[in-house]
């Protein structure tokens, strides 16, 4: 598998796309003007307790307050011991309005949500992530190898790893590493904690302590796999930095990064900025001509799978499986392109056959073993329906790029102009038995007024007799279709 990642780096934006043979699989965008805070630790201040919601709202400084549930608060009593809090434990035992605290983003702002917060810190370097409040060593499931798992604990163990009060993550990219290179990104992380707990200490409550890595360095600390065959870079100043910042992190991969000089946009490649143009479209399309409907709403995901113009070549179970794995495939590449999380729903096509409907879940659970986020895929349901959950801890793609329709304010359909005449009419009579006026002047859409005088005029004509006033019509260029005022004169 040929694998590349092309980043677009200016000094308002920065995009990072993720292709695999070709095909564009993940997007990642940080703008100057809202960055993300995923990662960050802020000293907060409790602002409010709810013993009913087992949870607390922190200011941590931003526009809106941040959320802390009491499983995610370590209690002081078990700091050092890796123990989480009883699970019925009352949170007023935890924290106190008006107390301080340090916490660290677990979830970015989603919506009109504030972001979700830990006080189990945790820092994430090349192979290890670092917990300064936890205990023990863990091993990422991706690496498979007993052997390899088991040099790895070994070798953590023999630095000295998991001293009191601290653990441990080996990350998937720490597979087959040196044992030196293991012991610099300990003694790293270790000093890191050291220089953010003596910072936070002395910080004001409301502020940052600690900002995460800005997106063309973490590109390269979390997705520099050792199967990614380059990193392209368009910025010269941004390839300086991921230079330097590779030669201090990550020698053996220095050679990866390379810039991009072409007069051709970095983007253009593999058709991406095409990709992601299409990624926000409700309709993708099947190569074998069946399609999927992805509707993104604020509770759920709802991704509908059609046959559309597959009529296959056998029978009508067969056409269904065919594009039901086909589908599969697709669907899988469309979560991670558009980072869609939280529950989504897929109306895969009715199978009459077990074997097939095992089949497909299981294309679906293999296309999405890459994805970096967590998944998890229930059988289907008694009404065909697959269930499953992605964990979601950024913006999808959508809401980073998009913004509710002006005009029909998110919900996806405007009235009829049949409609808005009707709406006129009625609103023409409650005038007419309110106010005594010489005429009325309806302002509205091109498209209303020209029904009004075509379609609607017999009934716009009995309105002026029944009043027994004239009535004015006037388009208002910068009316939507379903907005219109009646105005008496």
């Amino acid at each position: 598998m040929s694998i590349e990642i092309l980043i677009n780096a200016a000094s308002h934006e920065a995009r990072a796309a993720v292709v695999e043979n070709g095909v564009l699989q993940e997007v990642f965008l940080e703008r100057a003007s809202r960055r993300g805070l995923l990662g960050n630790i802020y000293k907060g201040r409790v602002s409010r307790v709810l013993p009913g919601m087992q949870a607390a709202f922190i200011e941590i400084g931003l526009e809106r307050t941040a959320f802390l549930h009491a499983s995610d608060i370590l209690d002081p009593r078990h700091e050092g011991t890796g123990l989480e809090p009883p699970r019925n434990e009352n949170i007023r035992t935890l924290v106190t309005e008006g107390g301080e605290i340090l916490v660290q983003v677990l979830k970015d702002p989603l919506g009109t949500k504030g972001a979700r917060l830990t006080t189990y810190i945790s820092l994430p370097s090349r192979y290890l992530v670092y917990m300064p409040r936890g205990r023990g060593i863990g091993i990422s499931a991706r690496i498979e190898n007993e052997t390899e798992r088991e040099r790895l604990r070994r070798a953590l163990q023999v630095q000295g790893a998991c001293g009191e009060g601290e653990g441990f993550i080996v990350r998937t990219a720490a597979e087959d590493a040196p044992v030196e290179a293991l012991r610099a990104d300990m003694l790293y992380l270790r000093k890191l904690w050291e220089v953010i707990r003596i910072k936070g200490q002395a910080a004001q409550a409301g502020t940052l302590v600690h900002a995460d890595l800005p997106l063309r360095l973490r590109v390269l600390r979390d997705l520099l796999a050792a199967e990614v065959d380059r990193v392209l870079v368009d910025s010269p100043t941004a390839f300086q930095e991921m230079q330097e910042f590779a030669r201090t992190f990550m020698p053996e991969a220095l050679s990866r990064i390379e810039l991009y000089e072409e007069v051709r946009p970095v983007f253009d490649l593999h058709h991406v900025e095409e990709e992601i143009q299409k990624s926000l479209d409700r309709k993708v399309e099947l190569k074998s001509g069946g399609y999927l409907i992805i509707d993104q709403t604020e509770s759920m995901t709802t991704i509908d799978v059609n046959t559309g113009a597959f009529v296959g070549h056998r029978n009508l179970e067969e056409t269904i499986f065919r594009t039901n794995l086909e589908a599969s495939v697709a669907i899988a590449r469309q979560l991670r392109l558009r980072n869609l999380g939280g529950i989504i729903i897929i109306d895969f096509i009715d199978m009459g056959e077990a074997e097939h409907r095992r089949q497909v879940l299981q294309s679906l659970e293999k296309a999405l073993a890459n994805d970096h986020a967590k998944t998890t895929i229930s059988s289907v349901s008694p009404l065909g329906l697959v269930e499953m959950t992605r964990k979601r801890t950024r913006e999808s793609l959508e809401h980073l790029l998009c913004q509710p329709c002006p005009t029909c304010e998110g919900r996806g359909f405007v009235k009829t102009a049949e409609t808005v005449c009707h709406e006129v009419f009625r609103e023409i009579l409650r005038q007419s038995r309110q106010f005594e006026f010489e005429q009325l002047m309806v302002l509205a859409h091109q498209d209303v007024i020209e029904r009004l005088l075509d379609e609607e005029s017999a009934q716009l004509a009995e309105l002026e007799l029944l009043t027994g006033k004239p009535i004015r019509l006037q388009t208002e260029a910068l009316y939507s279709v379903d907005q219109y005022d009646v105005v008496v004169m």
